[in-house]
């Protein structure tokens, strides 16, 4: 029987195979109390499951192959923060001590404690990492009771039958897609990288470990698509349509044929888009298009220069601070990341973005209680590095030392009043101070505003006058404007970039930083939308930074865009009060 099952689109392409379903890794935790004398081994026994776990993944570390991709390699490390968090230890042994439960019902109750701070997050990023944090706890269960993993991959791929069904394609070997509830990264390095060509997984989003990991190894994936793994069989045939979210089981002949044949499409389009790597952003009016990309580590600068990228728009430095207890990282670590970036980079301007999480992400260093009723107009972002002096500056200290080694632009997120500049522009004066009674050097740096909520958007000729360039977060701008929580799935279908509202405060955004001679960037999802690519340089925009991956579709647009010819068309779209398609005239 033939069916379609929805998702989420997240990394674009077709693939078309067999089945894998991946068990779920979900395990029943017996409950049941212990005697006071069994708390010191119980905790032991606990910790002996999460030693055995931190030592599986670093062998991994060691061991992986020289062409798994580096976010794949990121993701690890981020497995193994997660697993030696202070939050999580000292709250598993409080179980155990205080209440006496048995080491597997502490460590899931504190999980559950923890997942609860990860659902009330604004970043949908960090969100994400929720996902990685029940799977390192299922892991540590696992080890605790001597069970196997769930993921294994198949001893050898099934031999086909000659022909792909209803197709005239020869096969040496049937193609595999792998179904899973959910994807651990330290399940996906049980797999050869060329084994399965799709992914497709019940739960995940847009930033999920899967979604950032099928991305960047160039797989078709679909997350997710609840019910996914129980409804599909082993060794069905499955086309997934990384475009459109979609996944189509048992396919009729010619459902087969014609995506075959958008799959030779696709894969000829890819291999256009790879000869444009080296070609200069330019429009047929003879504009020039600086394209950046958005980065989390510095392991992700290789990919940004591979994929052609003239400099990094976005590195979100809260990467270093996740999960890190009351040990966030000190001056001389952030300075060795930060330099390393600006290295890897080989000159190319590098945009550090300072800090972005508040009082409702998992950065709690024991001086804060209790969490924002409403997290995403809590204390975060700027607010929470002005709320807490000591950590802004030792970041403002490392970004000023790292600025030795290479173009820096300094970015400042949900700046919202001239107050805010001020006090801002005020602690970086301070670290300044600072390094110079040390005696320890330091370079010069370009300071930029994040411009995301309706306030910054409203002022920003006024904002313009203390910053260098500003940078539009899109995502944000869109949530404020619009007063939809975007993680909320009651309202997420209103979350819309083309309400005319948020068309407006971006095009003023950029009218005004052009009027001014200042610098203006779209970093945020709409930077590596295509379908967003005219319009914004309709409005007059400039300089884009997205996912690497992103960067030569949108190139490709730009090559075909004629800026004289898309302006007008802009203003007809800004002047309706409907959303309207942004479809660009020929």
């Amino acid at each position: 029987m033939t069916f379609a099952i929805h998702g989420l689109a997240v990394a674009p392409g077709i693939a078309i195979g067999r089945a894998v379903i991946a068990a779920s890794s979900r395990m029943e935790v017996v409950h049941y109390f212990i005697e006071p004398e069994q708390v010191v081994p119980e905790i032991k026994r606990l910790r002996a499951g999460r030693d055995a776990v931190v030592e599986e993944l670093r062998r991994m570390q060691e061991e992986l192959p020289a062409d798994v991709p580096h976010e794949l390699a990121a993701l690890l490390d981020v497995h193994l923060m997660l697993l030696q968090d202070e939050l999580l230890e000292n709250g598993v042994k409080r179980w155990i001590s205080e209440r006496l439960y048995n080491a597997e019902w502490a460590l899931t109750t504190q999980l559950e404690l923890v997942s609860r701070q990860f659902d009330e997050m604004e970043d949908e990023y960090l969100r994400e990492r929720k996902a990685d944090l029940e799977q390192v706890v299922e892991r540590v269960l696992r080890y605790m009771r001597g069970v196997a993993s769930p993921v294994a991959p198949p001893a050898s791929p099934k031999r086909a039958q000659g022909m792909l069904p209803g197709l005239g394609e020869e096969l040496t070997e049937d193609p595999l897609v792998l179904i899973a509830n959910d994807l651990s990264p330290a399940d996906m390095l049980q797999f050869k990288t060329s084994l399965f060509a799709g992914f497709v997984t019940d739960v995940g989003g847009k930033t999920s470990h899967t979604a950032i990991v099928a991305r960047s190894m160039d797989i078709p994936a679909v997350v997710g698509a609840r019910s996914s793994s129980l409804l599909v069989r082993q060794d069905d045939w499955v086309v997934i349509d990384g475009d459109a979210g979609i996944v189509i089981v048992n396919p009729s002949s010619i459902v087969l044929e014609e995506y075959s044949f958008r799959r030779r499409q696709v894969s000829l389009e890819r291999e256009r888009l790879s000869r444009l790597r080296h070609t200069p952003a330019v429009t047929l009016d003879g504009q020039s298009i600086e394209l950046m990309a958005n980065i989390e580590r510095p392991d992700d600068c290789d990919g940004a220069v591979h994929a052609g990228a003239v400099g990094v728009g976005l590195f979100r430095t809260e990467f270093l601070f996740m999960g890190r207890g009351a040990k966030l990282p000190d001056e001389d670590e952030q300075y060795a990341v930060y330099r390393e970036a600006l290295e890897r980079m080989s000159g190319l301007p590098v945009t550090l973005r300072t800090i972005d999480i508040g009082n409702d992400k998992p950065l709690d260093k024991g001086h804060r209680d209790g969490g924002s009723l409403n997290p995403a107009l809590g204390l975060r972002a700027i607010r929470w590095s002005l709320a807490d002096t000591s950590m802004f500056r030792t970041q403002l200290r490392a970004v000023l030392r790292a600025a030795l080694h290479g173009k820096v632009n300094l970015l400042f997120p949900m700046l919202s009043s001239i107050g805010e500049i001020r006090q801002t522009l005020a602690q970086l004066d301070l670290a300044r101070a600072e390094l110079d009674a040390r005696g320890e050097a330091y370079g010069d740096l370009r300071l930029g505003a994040m411009i995301e909520v309706p306030a910054a958007a409203l002022m920003i000729r006024s904002f313009l006058k203390h910053f260098d360039f500003v940078s539009i977060g899109t995502n944000d701008l869109v949530q404020y404007t619009l007063a939809i929580d975007r993680a909320d799935e009651a309202v997420a279908h209103l979350f819309d970039p083309m309400h005319p509202a948020v068309l407006r405060l971006v095009a003023d955004v950029i009218r005004a930083a052009n009027e001014a001679g200042k610098e203006v960037c779209v970093c945020g999802e709409m930077g590596g939308d295509v379908t967003m690519t005219r319009l914004l340089l309709g409005f007059g925009l400039r300089s884009f930074s997205m996912h690497p991956a992103q960067i030569l579709a949108v190139k490709q647009e730009i090559l075909r865009s004629d800026t004289r010819k898309l302006c007008e068309w802009s203003q007809s779209i800004l002047a309706s009060d409907e959303p309207l398609a942004p479809v660009a005239p020929a």
